[in-house]
């Protein structure tokens, strides 16, 4: 044991100093514990958040590693093909649409306005120039900004890496796709150009309304090329970048305009545009656009995609598609359809029309499928099939004349029974004593009865398939007043043969189909003509149906040039035809009801030979004029044109035999016997059904025998 110098006596003064400094002592070691303890925490917390950020960085290395061992080596990535897109364009060149999984063309920057860019880099990706793929900066502020809000406000991700999304990645939001997303954005970096990332972006980019691409959305929305897109337009695209369907000008212009006056901020922030500019542009009122593609060409689209597979197959690549169609007639056939229906789509009970015109070769220049291509799709002129009524007469009476008859050969025009059935004239009027040429400008019911039964029904079926019409014709009696339903474009291209001077002409709409280098994938080529109407029926029937238009049914029609035609209405007034041409244009209008509700008494001679006129005047603006092929003239005047009554398609108060086997019109009163008389004033026996006054002797037949064909 030992003593402590504390424990040892000391004088009272040093004992008091000697506690004095003990005090001191003690109250500096605690000083100094308490410093060291704090900063001794503080360096613990260092260490450990630097290893800490060491363990995260291997971590999230090896996360990457593992995503980016999943996804193929580099060497194989390439940029996928952007689904190809089909431009259908006019006769002339001009665009009619573009079709296809992207709605538009892929175009290069220097094709598009340059505030189209310049607006996506403004609203979407400030420093997209200066990042390499991912912009931590740009991340930061959008985070932040997140924060403050308490929202999503604000996105992390750059163009490119958006574009990598796009191209390679699907729209999952997973951990791992947000990997393999910067990972692709850093090799699209390395790879390609800023210039070459963006115009990829902006080519592939959805932008609303099936729309990929601003080529596609330009026209979608303001229907003019990117090219020309304005300040305000290209603001308005870049908008919708956010929420394609939300904020899209065709459903919300309000919200669209909205959207694109922050656009026009940021590029006035950034320096692409001035004050002025700015003021501009906001000014400019909100608009809305179309809520679906409108405008009839796109009739003609999709008459063209429909034929398309069975020309070239499937569309691998960008394919340039030249049509037959003036974009000029097109736009003049859909006012004279549109107009009309305006004016007197109420009070007349009509609430669609359609409209064709076909060449002398059977080029189709303008189709009109309907009033309003927005607000319905379907194309009353080549798939809607309707009873043509009388405009099917031409073929009865070619028929006739195939078998010698003549325009002056005469018949009887009388009331008429054919087994169950009674074919009646329009207001139940009958002339008596009349020639082919008259019967047929009257459109007289009784007369093509007649003549039906005498060629045969079966003869009638073999001339209009064999000038063009393609769909099922039922060989009966009702034939003759136009029962079998036919589509407007292939009736109208039956007509051709007439104008032409008796060539088939087959109808065609494709010209040439091209892919983006411009080699020719397809070319249609004219087949050799056939002739299916001799020189001399040509003239003749050209001479009957022109009468139509001077003095019969048709008058409305007339308008300078040497025209002919058939009117036709069908029972009820259900639908009214007008097929009139000249020498240059077959044209062809009908007007009516999808449901087949009867109009309010339009006939062929009405509507129909109005918005023909109408369309025919402009076509032929400046166009020499020409007669109609054959030089027949019919010997006396036919009709007063004073006289010329409306076309009388099927008496509405007589039920049409639509339907009836030929077999069953046997039955009842027998036809009573009919003269005929030629201009010599000699007559004979009406011949029976195959004999076409060609100078074989006649014999006495039954009515058994002409509806059977002996």
């Amino acid at each position: 044991m030992r003593a402590d110098p504390e424990d040892r006596p000391v004088p009272s003064r040093k004992r008091k100093s000697s506690a004095r400094k003990s005090v001191k002592s003690k109250r500096s070691r605690s000083g100094r514990g308490q410093r060291s303890g704090f900063f001794g925490a503080l360096r613990r917390m260092v260490y450990w958040s630097f290893v800490l950020c060491i363990w995260g960085g291997i971590a999230v290395a090896g996360m990457v590693i593992y995503f980016a061992a999943k996804m193929p080596q580099t060497t194989t990535w390439t940029i996928p093909d952007r689904p190809p897109n089909v431009k259908i364009v006019s006769v002339e060149g001009d665009l009619i649409a573009n079709r296809g999984a992207t709605g538009g063309e892929a175009i290069g920057l220097h094709q598009m306005s340059p505030y189209l860019p310049q607006a996506v880099v403004a609203i979407e990706d400030r420093r997209f120039y200066s990042h390499f793929g991912v912009d931590p900066v740009g991340f930061a502020r959008a985070m932040v900004t997140n924060v403050v809000s308490g929202r999503l406000v604000q996105g992390g991700s750059t163009i490119t890496q958006q574009l990598a999304k796009n191209l390679f990645l699907t729209p999952d939001r997973t951990l791992e796709r947000k990997v393999q997303e910067v990972l692709l954005a850093l090799w699209l970096e390395h790879k390609y150009s800023k210039d070459q990332i963006l115009q990829m972006y902006l080519n592939r980019v959805y932008l609303g309304s099936g729309s990929y691409g601003v080529a596609a959305a330009s026209r979608r929305y303001f229907n003019k090329s990117a090219h020309d897109v304005s300040l305000t337009e290209a603001a308005v695209i870049a908008g919708l970048l956010k929420a394609p369907s939300r904020l899209s000008p065709a459903r919300d212009p309000k919200a669209a305009a909205e959207r694109s006056q922050l656009v026009l901020a940021a590029m006035r922030d950034q320096g692409m545009i001035g004050d002025k500019e700015l003021a501009f542009a906001i000014k400019q009122p909100a608009t809305r656009a179309a809520a679906y593609w409108s405008g009839s060409e796109h009739y003609v689209a999709d008459r063209v995609m429909e034929e398309l597979p069975d020309l070239i197959g499937d569309v691998r690549s960008d394919v340039v598609i030249d049509t037959t169609v003036d974009l000029g007639l097109q736009k003049l056939g859909e006012a004279s359809i549109r107009d009309l229906i305006q004016k007197n789509g109420q009070k007349m009970s009509v609430s669609q029309g359609a409209l064709v015109s076909v060449d002398g070769t059977g080029a189709v220049r303008a189709l009109v499928g309907g009033y309003d291509y927005a607000n319905s799709q379907f194309d009353r002129a080549t798939e809607a099939k309707r009873q043509p009524g009388s405009t099917f007469k031409p073929f009865v009476y070619l028929s006739a004349l195939e078998q010698g008859r003549t325009p002056e050969s005469v018949r009887t025009d009388a009331p008429i029974r054919i087994g169950n059935w009674t074919p009646g004239n329009y207001n139940g009027k009958y002339f008596g004593k009349v020639t082919l040429a008259e019967a047929l400008a009257r459109s007289l019911n009784s007369v093509s009865a007649q003549l039906v039964m005498e060629v045969g029904p079966g003869t009638v079926v073999e001339t209009a398939h064999r000038l063009g019409i393609v769909s099922n014709l039922n060989a009966n009696a009702s034939l003759a007043l136009g029962t079998s339903e036919v589509t407007l474009l292939e009736l109208t291209d039956s007509f051709v043969p007439f104008a032409n001077g008796g060539y088939k002409a087959p109808v065609h709409i494709i010209r040439r189909i091209t892919d983006h280098d411009g080699k020719v994938l397809y070319e249609y080529k004219s087949p050799n003509q056939d002739r299916v109407i001799s020189d001399r029926n040509v003239g003749m029937m050209n001479a009957m149906l022109r009468q139509t238009v001077e003095s019969g049914t048709a008058t409305k029609a007339k308008f300078g040039w040497p025209a002919a035609g058939k009117t036709g209405t069908s029972q009820n007034f259900r639908d009214a035809w007008f097929i009139g041409y000249t020498s240059n244009l077959t044209t062809g209008v009908w007007f009516g009801n999808d449901d087949g509700k009867p109009t309010k008494k339009i006939t062929g001679g009405g509507l129909p030979a109005l918005a023909w006129k109408e369309f025919m005047v402009a076509a032929h603006k400046g166009v020499p004029v020409a007669e109609l092929p054959g030089n027949y003239h019919v010997s006396q005047p036919v009709i007063d044109g004073n006289d010329a009554l409306p076309d009388s398609g099927v008496d509405p108060t007589v039920p049409a035999a639509e339907g009836v086997p030929s077999a069953q019109l046997n039955q009842g009163a027998p036809v009573p016997p009919v003269d005929v008389a030629d201009q010599t004033g000699s007559t004979h026996p009406t011949p029976p059904a195959g004999v076409g006054g060609n100078g074989q002797k006649s014999r006495k037949t039954t009515l058994f025998d002409l509806i059977m064909g002996n």
